[in-house]
Parts: C-alpha cells; structure tokens; sequence
C-alpha cells in the first residue's frame, strides 16, 4: 500500500454502499448498473483502479443463501408442492441478488480506496 495521510474507512464504506464516490461523497460510482464510472463525475478522483473482481458477487450470493435457506424452512413445512417452493425461493432471491450486488460492489470499491490498494494511493501530477 502507498502512504498517504489517513482516509476515513467508516466514511468511505458508507458512501460506497450508497453507491457514490468514496473520496467526496458527491459523484455517483456506477456510471450503468454495476460498471464503475473511470473517475468521480464531482471531484475527479480516479477510480478505474478498483479490483473487486468476484467478491461482490460471492458476499452476495452467500447473504442471498443464508436468507433463501431460512425462508425455506416454512415454505417445506407448510407441505407445498416443490415446483412452487423453487417458485417462491426464485422470486425471493433473484430481486434480493439484483438490489444488493451494486452497494456490495461499493462498498469493495470503497476499502480499496479507503486502505490505498491496488494504485489508489498513487500520487496525481496535475496536468499542466
């Protein structure tokens, strides 16, 4: 990791999970769905350094199956068919994936901001 002066982690984390930049809070992090934008559109921090690679989607899937698997429980002991229990498990996870996969993602993109990893803590040089 490079130096640098401290960059506030909690403050980071929660502007990544709202899915804004985590330097400034202001500029949105995605530019489409779960695309991170090449640089905040408000502060111009670059952010096409991020690395999150498949940890949102594994944090992801494992909360979606801790919550499908206890929602199993009284789907089979209510005696339904199981074509509609895989039905009803489906309609649960699907949207429960597709709406935390962006802040999970930001809140990746967020640490490794925060912690100066993977070419975040590199100094600019302005442009002259």
């Amino acid at each position: 990791m490079t130096e640098g002066p401290d960059r506030a982690l909690g403050e980071a984390i929660r502007n990544g999970l709202r899915r804004r930049c985590p330097a400034c809070g202001e500029g949105r992090l995605f530019d489409s769905y779960l695309h991170v934008a090449p640089e905040c559109p408000a502060c111009r921090e670059a952010l096409h350094h991020q690395r999150a690679d498949d940890g949102p989607a594994y944090v992801t899937l494992l909360v979606v199956c801790h919550v499908v698997g206890f929602a199993l429980i009284p789907l089979v002991t209510a005696g339904l068919r199981p074509w509609l229990v895989a039905v009803l498990l489906s309609l649960l996870a699907v949207p429960l994936c597709l709406a935390m996969l962006p802040p999970i993602k930001g809140f990746f993109v967020a640490v490794q901001w925060a912690k100066r990893m993977h070419g975040f803590g590199e100094v600019r040089v302005p442009s002259a």
